[in-house]
């Protein structure tokens, strides 16, 4: 599934390797300063945040780079906000699906929505959390202009994807398994592991789902088909697709084209349950979904990574404040979205 969104991810990492290589992304950052002091960051703060669209992980550790605890701090709470690439491929999926003719602007308007969510949650937690926190004048050597090299590019960009694929790959693989084997072991009596007339509804993985769900419904996706997913996708959110494809059992369509994907079994199946648990309300549900994969947890390396830099107390902060403000978000999406569309 990963490999069908290499290119889009190649790409992106090439585009940020362009950016350090030329000296652009130092001076980004003194462009960015008087923007970033608005939020309680200096410019340097600019830079990990740029490259969490690429991934949050090398993100939060490119934290490093900050001169007070405090802005680390800040800076490893907000890096969950930007929208990584294993978001895009999710997005991607969901355009196609419900906006095939307007699939690119849809997903341009989520990586929007995603950086006004990082100014927001920044201007919040300056005025709440760190309202004495002080900024000291930007010191950074600015390298000069020059013209990329491929070899240096490349090779930066070659790193960066395999690394992404390496541990992209092994949550896949692990996630499908776990699921696989929730979805075969009953919840119900009368069944036996594995039985091929054992409804997913019945599993042990679509009654955990079903009592999540719930939680959903002023959402509009308050059904245990879509809310399992968001589950998996905590471990790692390109799982969303693959865990979908399991639950209808049907083909996984990262294999077709972009532009066939929304015409597959699979987007049919999708498009059917969002009607459902939306009360016909379709396209609110879906913008309320992916606004909240937008906004809570991106994965659990995220997690270890923000435990690494800034401590348990921090990330368990961080990570119930994403899950409360990526529901809130969604309810607030669905509610207003319902009333307009």
């Amino acid at each position: 599934m990963v490999l069908t969104f290499v290119p889009l991810m190649a790409l992106m990492f090439l585009c940020l390797a362009v950016l350090e290589d030329s000296g652009y992304m130092a001076r980004a950052a003194v462009v960015a300063d008087r923007l970033m002091r608005a939020i309680g960051l200096p410019g340097k703060a600019f830079i990990p945040l740029i490259v969490g669209f690429g991934c949050n992980v090398p993100a939060i550790s490119a934290t490093r780079v900050l001169a007070t605890p405090q802005q680390r701090r800040l800076t490893a709470l907000l890096v969950p906000f930007t929208s990584c690439s294993a978001r895009l491929t999710v997005y991607v999926m969901l355009a196609q699906t419900f906006f095939p003719d307007h699939a690119g602007t849809v997903v341009f308007a989520m990586y929007v929505v995603s950086i006004a969510l990082v100014v927001l949650a920044g201007l919040l937690l300056k005025n709440t959390l760190w309202r004495t926190m002080g900024s000291d004048p930007l010191v950074i050597d600015l390298p000069t202009y020059q013209l990329p090299t491929a070899r240096l590019t490349f090779s930066v960009m070659w790193s960066r994807l395999k690394g992404f694929l390496h541990t992209a790959g092994g949550i896949i693989v692990a996630t499908v398994v776990v699921i696989w084997a929730l979805q075969s072991t009953p919840a119900v009596s009368g069944y036996g592991f594995g039985d091929d007339d054992l409804a997913p509804a019945d599993s042990v993985y679509g009654v955990a789902s079903g009592a999540v769900a719930p939680v959903f419904e002023p959402a509009g996706f308050g059904s245990w088909s879509l809310t399992g997913p968001l589950v998996t996708g905590f471990l790692a959110k390109e799982a969303v697709i693959s865990t979908w494809a399991q639950t209808y059992a049907l083909d996984d369509p990262s294999d077709l084209a972009p532009e066939e994907q929304g015409t597959s079994d699979l987007a049919s199946a999708v498009r059917a349950d969002f009607t459902q648990a939306s009360g016909g309300h379709m396209i609110a549900a879906v913008w309320a979904y992916m606004t909240f994969l937008m906004a809570y947890t991106p994965c659990v390396a995220t997690l270890a990574a923000q435990r690494r830099e800034i401590g348990w107390k921090w990330t368990l902060f961080g990570l119930i404040g994403q899950l409360t403000l990526a529901w809130a978000l969604a309810v607030a999406t669905f509610q207003l979205l319902k009333v307009v569309v």
